[in-house]
């Protein structure tokens, strides 16, 4: 079964096969970012427009990489290309404040709800590096309370216990020390948050993804943000929400907005940068405020937070960002792509039971998850969202090796996923994306079936 999925995916994709070797001696991994690894190679992509992209050897795929979650209104979306066009004649770089800037700033204000104040990042890892600077710094404490399998970047603090090392032991290149200052909690169990919080007075702010990791592959429900919302405030806690993937994408201000649960901070990157370099992170006022100057000498050297980043909030940035975000609030963009996840997901399901296979697709909003099952698991999507299936059969149950022949007998039928594996959907994805995804994934199925 396996070696037919590669070998109609390399039949296929010779450029790519080519432009890897080449890759291999310039990158680690041939690549340059590890959701990009893909055996026995990846796809190299020429061009994209709306819910589709061409490789280099002009053939076309329904996607659902989008971006890596980016790109809510799709591939060169009209109205932001020409912003950017426009902008783009008039400077990249002004290395000064800019009016976009702060347009940018009140529509991410407007629009979700625990904004009070706002600091961009070139990058979703840089706001997750800053807002948890931030929290330290605001509360004076050290430790940051975290929940296995949710990821909130590549950088030292965050860099374990998300797809490795649950038990929290330091990978390469990670000192012990930023192990120490990690307090690490299961998923979804408030009575452990408690407990933590009640034996010890250091930590500054419990993070999370607000739909659970990787988008909802390890799902957390609106009861277990409000629980934590309650403990937090009771113990004197900062909540901070990592929106890098939800916001905006969930609803128009984020999984805040949909659960009505606000948090003192949260980060945001991909869609709010409308696909181009972007973060923030936004706030409490006077959380944010510790970045703040003073007319006060003692604290601007001591206690103020100081923060850099040669590309924070460049113009292109922000004009795409801002383009981006004033139609997700005015055109029902959000609605829209979730609309388009609960149609695919129900699609590929009816695959599944049409076939006879124990697999699952799941999800929520714009997100997907393909699950398969070992013979002896039995678990529905019921199963997954109540709390019965473990963490590590969601985001650790599939084998790479399972995940790479998906993904290439995919790419091989015309769609490309993401290694969750699963995938985002936009809003301008059609019906015939939808119904092309699914009789490719029944030709995926009935090669594993076989």
């Amino acid at each position: 079964m396996s070696d037919l999925l590669i070998e109609k995916y390399m039949a296929k994709t010779p450029r790519s096969r080519a432009l890897y070797q080449r890759a291999r001696e310039t990158f680690p991994s041939g690549v340059t970012h590890d959701t990009r690894y893909l055996m026995p190679y990846p796809l190299s992509v020429a061009r994209a427009q709306g819910g589709r992209k061409w490789d280099v050897d002009g053939c076309e795929y329904v996607d659902y990489f989008g971006g890596h979650g980016a790109l809510i209104l799709g591939h060169n979306h009209p109205e932001v290309t020409e912003a950017v066009r426009e902008q783009l004649s008039r400077g990249t770089h002004y290395g000064a404040s800019h009016e976009l800037e702060l347009e940018w700033a009140e529509q991410i204000i407007r629009m979700v709800p625990c904004a009070d104040k706002v600091r961009f990042t070139s990058s979703g890892t840089e706001a997750s590096l800053l807002g948890l600077r931030v929290a330290r710094a605001f509360q004076n404490k050290s430790k940051i309370l975290r929940f296995t399998t949710n990821f909130h970047g590549w950088h030292d603090q965050v860099a374990f216990g998300a797809s490795t090392s649950f038990d929290g032991t330091p990978p390469s290149g990670i000192t012990e020390d930023h192990v120490e200052n990690a307090v690490l909690c299961e998923p979804n169990n408030i009575d452990q948050v408690t407990r933590a919080l009640d034996s010890r007075d250091d930590i500054a702010a419990v993070i999370l993804e607000p739909t659970g990791a990787s988008f909802g592959r390890v799902p957390t429900q609106g009861e277990f943000l409000r629980q934590l919302r309650a403990v937090t405030r009771e113990y004197g806690v900062l909540l901070i929400f990592d929106e890098v993937i939800t916001g905006f994408r969930v609803a128009p201000g984020g999984a805040q907005e949909y659960y009505g649960v606000t948090p003192d901070l949260a980060l945001f990157a991909k869609i709010v940068a409308g696909g181009f370099p972007g973060g923030a992170i936004a706030g409490r006022a006077d959380l944010l405020d510790v970045m703040t100057y003073r007319d006060d000498a003692s604290w601007n050297d001591r206690y103020r937070v100081p923060h850099q980043g040669t590309f924070n909030s460049n113009p292109v940035s922000a004009r795409a960002g801002l383009t981006t975000l004033k139609i997700v609030a005015e055109d029902e963009i959000t609605e829209r792509a979730n609309q388009n996840g609960e149609v695919l997901r129900n699609a590929l399901n009816d695959v599944i039971q049409r076939r006879g296979l124990n697999w699952l697709v799941y999800g929520e909003f714009s997100g997907f998850h393909f699950l398969p099952l070992s013979g002896d698991q039995t678990y529905t999507c019921s199963d997954i969202y109540d709390g019965t299936v473990p963490h590590s059969v969601l985001k650790g149950g599939i084998s790479m090796k399972q995940i790479h022949q998906l993904r290439c007998g995919l790419i091989a039928e015309g769609v490309d996923v993401m290694p969750w594996p699963g995938g985002v959907i936009s809003a301008v994805h059609s019906d015939a994306d939808i119904d092309q995804t699914a009789q490719a994934f029944d030709r995926v199925l009935e090669a594993f079936k076989a």
